[in-house]
């Protein structure tokens, strides 16, 4: 028996969105994260709890907006995500990676535009002087290691995936997941033991926006890949329709890639 779907009664292939509230709760969830936090770094009066409260509604409004994306999804509940919507959606995650890039492509740029000409009130050298720069083959180096190997695993559930291998996948996604939060941990371990801050000039300033915001995209990468990890054992995903896994493993593999980048300028040549 066919299931009858709102897509069934369309004569095209597209999906038309039902009127949704989560983008306007998002983007005002947005806009008081980013105004709260930039008056908490200025020591706002109780600026902090207004930050933590929209940390906490950004939150709460794109989970609900994904679950209804999930809902949405043709091998769940609805049946809307035709080959056309997930070409568009395909499409969109592309120009979201790309955005990344050109964001990170800034503070490469503002890296590498003092480090290649370091001023007077540098020392006119790089690292400024009084700055004792993190060994790049310590922990760093561990933690390329962990996040190259996390590219692998997360690589073999993939594969294994579309093989129809459940359990391949399964443990493959696991060990991803496990990795990612193991360089979280080493990253952190390496902020709380580092010689410098991010107010020690634009070195600390560079080195910890950079390496930071890769952290935070790491965060959100294991969030990701953890959804699609819940979604494999509800069997939401078959071997030929895993969109928003591909998606979180095609994220995953730019967060590797930057983070070589990030290893090799701002660790190894920039120390």
């Amino acid at each position: 028996m066919t299931t009858l779907t709102r897509s069934n009664f369309q004569d095209h292939p597209f999906h038309l969105v039902s009127p949704s509230p989560w983008p306007l709760y998002t983007s005002i969830s947005l806009f008081n994260l980013t105004v709260n936090g930039a008056l908490s770094m200025h020591l706002f009066n109780n600026s902090y709890i207004f930050f933590f409260i929209a940390l906490f509604t950004v939150i709460s409004s794109m989970a609900l907006w994904f679950r209804d994306i999930v809902s949405e999804d043709f091998t769940t509940f609805l049946g809307n995500h035709t080959l056309a919507v997930q070409k568009g959606l395909n499409l969109g995650v592309i120009l979201f990676i790309l955005s990344e890039a050109l964001f990170f492509l800034a503070i490469f740029w503002a890296f590498f535009h003092s480090a290649l000409t370091p001023t007077v009130e540098l020392g006119a050298q790089w690292p400024p002087m009084g700055i004792e720069p993190v060994n790049p083959f310590e922990l760093p180096l561990l933690n390329t290691v962990i996040l190259l190997s996390s590219g692998a695993t997360i690589t073999f559930a993939h594969h294994s995936l579309i093989k129809g291998d459940r359990s391949g996948a399964l443990y493959g996604t696991i060990f991803t997941v496990i990795l990612a939060l193991i360089f979280t941990l080493f990253q952190g371990i390496e902020y709380s033991v580092s010689s410098f801050t991010i107010s020690d000039g634009v070195f600390g300033t560079c080195f910890f926006f950079g390496t930071g915001f890769h952290g935070f995209h790491v965060i959100i990468g294991t969030i990701f890949i953890g959804v699609a990890l819940w979604r494999i054992m509800a069997y939401h995903l078959t071997d030929h329709h895993h969109l928003g896994y591909e998606a979180g493993i095609l994220y995953w593999h730019f967060v590797d890639v930057v983070w070589l980048f990030l290893y090799v300028s701002m660790y190894y040549w920039g120390s």
